[in-house]
C-alpha cells in the first residue's frame, strides 16, 4: 500500500513484532485473569480495541507456551483468516493464530490499526500454506505501510473514528431493521397457518409420500449402466425456501434410482439432520436428470393437498423450533421418514389451502424485497467504510482540511 504524500515503512520499523502460542491443556495454565486472544476474539472488533476474550491464562500458562504484551499493542490475525486487526485494551496472551506489534515511539497504534485494516486484502494475498494459508513473520515484518508524521497519525485516527462510527451506527439500525423484517415474516407465516377449529388434523403419511435420498457412498464400486447425475443436498436447500438447481455435486445412479429419486414441481424437500434439520425448500419447476442424497427428505403431497401450503406450514414448523422441542437436543436430532411420515398437519379445505399459499407467496415476497434492499443498504455502507479507511491513511484525504 503506497500514498503519494508520505513514505512507506516495512512493519518491522514500526515496532517489535511478536509471535504467540498456546500452553497445554494443563489446568494450572488457564482460567487466570490474564485475557488469551484467537482470531475468533478480534472479528467482532477489527479496526477497534478487544476488551474481552473466551479464554483466559494464568502466569504461569504464559510462562509456559504464551507471550504478553502491553496495553495498546496491535494484534493481527495471521490465518485462520488473515487480516482480523485490533489493539489491546490491556496485557493481553494471543496464541499462534495471531502476531502482535508492540508499537515503538513515533507509531500510533490507533492509526497502525487502521492502516492494517487498510491492508487487509494485501496481507491475505501474502498467505501461503497448503492445510489453511498463513502469513509468516517475515512477510508481515516487511508489509510497507505509508507513515506520516505522529501528530498526522492521530488526527487520521481521530477522523476516522469519528466517520466509521457514523457509519458503523447506520449499519446497525439497518441491521435491526433486517432483523425486525424477518421477525414480521415468520409472524405473517404463522398467523396465516395457524388452525382455526375448521381445520382437520391428518398425519403426513395421509396426505403424501416421503422418501429420504440416495446415501452417498464414495467407496462403493460403480455398477455397471451407473451414470454420474447431479444431485441436491441439505446444502442446496437455501434459507429463503428456493432449492439450488446449479454446479450440484455429482454421484453414480442407475436409470431406476434416477426415477426413484427424481424432483418434481412441487415437491417439498425437507433437511434430514444437522443444525437445520426440518427446514423447508420448494420445487417450482421439474429438475429432469437431477436426484438427491440422503441428507434430504423429499415429500410429494397427493391431489387433495396443496403443495405450496404444506410447504408453509412446514417452514412455521422449523421457525417454532418444533423439532427441537419435540426430538430433544437440535444438535442430533435426524428428521427421518418415520418421524416426517407422522407429523401433523392441520389442514382447511383445498381452496383455501390455495388462497392462504397465494397470500403467503405475496406478503412475504413484499417482505423479501425490504430486505433484499436492506441488504444492499448494508453492503454498500460496508464499502464505503472499507474506501474511506484506505483513502484516509493513504492521504487520499486531507484530515487537515477536516479540523
Amino acid at each position: 500500500m503506497k500514498s503519494d504524500r508520505w513514505p512507506s515503512v516495512p512493519v518491522r520499523r514500526l515496532g517489535t513484532v511478536v509471535g504467540g502460542g498456546t500452553p497445554t491443556a494443563d489446568s494450572a495454565h488457564w482460567d487466570g485473569g490474564i485475557p488469551f486472544v484467537t482470531p475468533p476474539d478480534l472479528r467482532p472488533v477489527v479496526g477497534g480495541v478487544v476488551h474481552t476474550t473466551q479464554r483466559t491464562l494464568t502466569a504461569e500458562g504464559v510462562a509456559a507456551g504464551s507471550s504478553i504484551v502491553p496495553e495498546g499493542s496491535v494484534l493481527l490475525s495471521i490465518r485462520a483468516p488473515i487480516g482480523y486487526v485490533a489493539r489491546t485494551s490491556s496485557a493481553m496472551a494471543f496464541n499462534q493464530g495471531c502476531r502482535a506489534i508492540v508499537p515503538f515511539g513515533g507509531t500510533s497504534a490507533h492509526y497502525l490499526t487502521y492502516a492494517l485494516v487498510a491492508a487487509g486484502a494485501e496481507l491475505a494475498s501474502l498467505g501461503r500454506g497448503t492445510t489453511f494459508m498463513e502469513l509468516s513473520a517475515a512477510q508481515m515484518a516487511a508489509l510497507e505501510l505509508p507513515v506520516p508524521s505522529l501528530e498526522e497519525q492521530r488526527a487520521i485516527a481521530d477522523y476516522l473514528d469519528r466517520e466509521t462510527g457514523r457509519i458503523d451506527n447506520l449499519i446497525e439500525e439497518q441491521q435491526r431493521l433486517i432483523e425486525m423484517l424477518r421477525e414480521r415474516r415468520a409472524a405473517v407465516v404463522s398467523s396465516a397457518v395457524t388452525p382455526t377449529d375448521s381445520w382437520v388434523c391428518h398425519r403426513i403419511k395421509h396426505i403424501g409420500k416421503t422418501s429420504l435420498g440416495k446415501m452417498l457412498d464414495a467407496g462403493r464400486a460403480v455398477r455397471d449402466g451407473d451414470q454420474p447425475k447431479p444431485y441436491v443436498r441439505a446444502a442446496d436447500v437455501r434459507a429463503d425456501g428456493s432449492v439450488n438447481l446449479v454446479d450440484l455435486n455429482e454421484m453414480p445412479f442407475s436409470d431406476a434410482e434416477m426415477k426413484v429419486f427424481d424432483l418434481r414441481a412441487g415437491d417439498v424437500l425437507l433437511i434430514e439432520g444437522g443444525a437445520t434439520v426440518g427446514r423447508p425448500g420448494f420445487m417450482f419447476e421439474p429438475a429432469p436428470g437431477i436426484a438427491f442424497q440422503k441428507t434430504v427428505n423429499r415429500l410429494r403431497v397427493g391431489p387433495e393437498t396443496d403443495a405450496r401450503f404444506v410447504y408453509w406450514s412446514m417452514l412455521r414448523l422449523y421457525e417454532s423450533a418444533y423439532y427441537a422441542n419435540h426430538y430433544g437436543s437440535v444438535s442430533f436430532v435426524h428428521l427421518t421418514g418415520e418421524k416426517l411420515r407422522e407429523i401433523e398437519l392441520h389442514l382447511p379445505l383445498l381452496d383455501e389451502q390455495r388462497a392462504i399459499a397465494t397470500y403467503l407467496d405475496e406478503q412475504t415476497a413484499r417482505i423479501d424485497a425490504l430486505i433484499a434492499e436492506t441488504e444492499r443498504f448494508v453492503e454498500l455502507a460496508r464499502e464505503r467504510r472499507s474506501a474511506l479507511i484506505a483513502a484516509t491513511v493513504t492521504g487520499q484525504i486531507d484530515v487537515r482540511e477536516m479540523a
